[in-house]
């Protein structure tokens, strides 16, 4: 007979619908006795989020389960170790405290005391959950107690539930039938068989050898994530396109498994690990990442090296993982005085036309809409030299700089950056600049579709209002064939690929530049 359940108070909400009962869950034990003290976990997490696209209402979700699970990009490989008491022979092994978003076709178990005498002859996942509704619905034509809040009292009720349809419906001893449409505590005697308080995966173990065995279990789960974000601060440099970067990184972890991870060993290896597609999975795209079981380390930060065509992220002490929480850990100490150039770009053509087309690009006005910003951007080159050369996973950073009159750090955009390795350079776009502005026109058009010809002219003003000179790279795409060639340019240009050219200028302050140039397309 299974202990019975204590009654605990809800207030109901309308007439018609049954009150929530609220129990206290049965702890399911592992037959053998699970040392839950001694119990070890390790994670594997992999996410195919892109960086820094996971939005902040995720990190304290106020929805439902199902939409929890739905939106947290990533999964996880979880292994646990503990301690069961194994007799000769067949076992029964349960173990709980697995995640909820458990995938049961991924379970493993091993004796790691006695691996080849050591069997699994059946494994089940078991999730039918004990709740209000579950509860009821098993005790049908069983006998249960209610109460009822009757003024200043409460009137306590007690029959065979017949049904539950807009309240109770109870028969008594004496055979009278009451219904009670409105109830506040509900008693069962016990725990219908079948009904679990916790996921359980159950093992059949057949074991030659009696005694305690070292286990290991291994799942995968989803509803669980990593990505890295990159803190930066950015001083001025001697002169207007240089600076200097303080550069620091955080793996930051979401866990809505359904499952806690105390004491947990962790590593992250970062690349684009591939996975067998599913129908669930088709229509998402993005960076995958992997988080593997660590050993620890001297200093109990993050250790890198090379694993595979991955990066290895080390974490050289154990981490706790609660479940529905988000963690941060630091990836690396903070790198200073990383040198950097500021550079501005003015890109004239509007967005819509900065994509390459099918075929020529013939109408006259095509493209001629102008954008009047100048964006700006950080570079610096991820290399040893210069206090970096770590590879860095792909991830959000964002960019301060500290404002000297009160000596706070004052927020100036932030990017995201893919997958980076050492000694490649990362370029961080923040924003427009708001003294700098640019002008693009077309001054002239001639087309000629029966000799599969056409020429334009482009003029392209740069304006410095700034007090102090900076230097802009005028970006443009030759984007109405693939067949081109530039006949006059005021300017010197560098070909930055196959249908794009930079004009790069040097401005003065109230300085104006006016390049021009004309293209020539033939096909």
């Amino acid at each position: 007979m299974q202990p019975s359940l204590p009654l605990l108070n809800m207030t109901l909400q309308g007439l018609r619908r049954p009150a929530r009962l609220i129990f206290a869950a049965l702890v399911v034990l592992a037959a053998g006795g699970t040392r839950a003290e001694e119990v070890r976990n390790a994670l594997t997490i992999y996410s195919h989020s892109e960086p820094g696209a996971i939005p902040p209402e995720l990190y304290r979700p106020a929805g439902g389960e199902n939409l929890r699970y739905d939106a947290i990009p990533g999964y996880a490989v979880i292994r646990q170790e503990r301690d069961l008491d194994l007799v000769a022979g067949v076992n029964t092994v349960r173990f709980t405290d697995v995640a909820s978003r458990i995938d049961p076709t991924t379970v493993t178990f091993a004796s790691l005391t006695d691996g080849p005498g050591t069997r699994v002859l059946e494994q089940d996942y078991r999730f039918d959950l004990v709740s209000a509704d579950k509860l009821m619905e098993r005790y049908l034509d069983r006998s249960i107690t209610v109460e009822q809040i009757q003024g200043d009292h409460i009137g306590t009720f007690t029959g065979t539930l017949l049904s539950t349809a807009g309240g109770v419906v109870l028969r008594g001893e004496d055979g009278t039938v009451q219904v009670v449409r409105q109830y506040h505590n509900a008693r069962f005697p016990e725990l219908p068989g079948g009904l679990i308080s916790k996921p359980t995966l159950v093992w059949m173990v057949s074991a030659a050898r009696a005694g305690t065995h070292r286990a290991r279990v291994s799942y995968q789960a989803s509803g669980i994530t990593w990505w890295t974000d990159y803190n930066i601060v950015f001083a001025e440099g001697q002169d207007a396109n240089s600076g200097l970067l303080d550069v620091g990184a955080w793996v930051s972890i979401i866990n809505q498994s359904g499952a806690g991870y105390p004491d947990a060993r962790l590593k992250l290896v970062a690349g684009e690990v591939h996975r067998a597609p599913s129908p669930s999975r088709r229509a998402k795209a993005g960076m995958m990442m992997e988080a593997m079981a660590a050993a620890p380390q001297m200093d109990g930060g993050f250790e890198e090296k090379a694993f595979f065509e991955y990066h290895l992220y080390t974490l050289g002490r154990p981490t706790t993982l609660p479940d529905n929480s988000t963690k941060q850990i630091e990836l690396f100490p903070v790198a200073r005085g990383v040198p950097c150039e500021k550079v501005l770009v003015y890109y004239g053509l509007a967005p819509e036309f900065r994509g390459f087309f099918g075929g020529a690009m013939t109408d006259r006005d095509f493209g001629t809409q102008c954008n009047r910003k100048v964006d700006v951007y950080l570079r610096f080159r991820n290399q040893e030299e210069a206090g970096m050369g770590m590879p860095l996973p792909a991830g959000r950073i964002r960019v301060s700089k500290l404002d000297p009159a009160d000596g706070t750090l004052e927020f100036i955009g932030e990017d995201r950056i893919n997958h980076t390795p050492r000694d490649e350079e990362v370029l961080i776009k923040l924003g427009s600049a708001f003294d700098v502005v640019g002008e693009r026109t077309q001054t002239d058009f001639k087309v000629d579709t029966r000799r599969n010809w056409m020429q334009e002219s482009v003029e392209i003003k740069l304006r410095n209002r700034k007090k102090e000179p900076v230097k802009v790279i005028a970006k443009e795409n030759l984007y109405r064939w693939s067949n081109w060639k530039i006949t006059q340019s005021s300017h010197p240009h560098e070909k930055a690929d196959a249908r794009t050219i930079h004009f790069p200028v040097q401005l003065q302050p109230e300085e104006e530049a006016v390049i021009r140039y004309t293209v020539e397309y033939t096909w």
